[in-house]
């Protein structure tokens, strides 16, 4: 108890990035995760296209809604690493 409170100047900042970095990383995977399903999502409609269970309108519908829904993961990403870049690193 005594060592942490001691460290705690020490560890704050340390543990406060760590924190970010965890945070980061969780929101990385989910938007991998959700990138990932769309592209099956897509690639098993392709089948059901090609294997003729899905009419070719009903194809282009929910091809144009899959490819929107991942144009707008990318802009998403896009803009969050601009933010990124536009925030200032603090050096000693």
């Amino acid at each position: 108890m005594l060592m942490k409170l001691l460290l705690s100047p020490v560890m704050g900042p340390i543990n406060g990035v760590v924190w970010i970095a965890e945070k980061i990383q969780e929101r990385t995977n989910t938007e991998f995760d959700d990138q990932e399903n769309l592209h099956k999502k897509l690639l098993n409609l392709q089948l059901s296209f090609d294997l003729g269970e899905i009419g070719e309108e009903e194809f282009e519908e929910q091809e144009e809604e899959i490819l929107l829904q991942i144009q707008a993961l990318e802009e998403e990403r896009a803009s969050l690493e601009e933010e990124e870049d536009k925030t200032p690193v603090l050096s000693h």
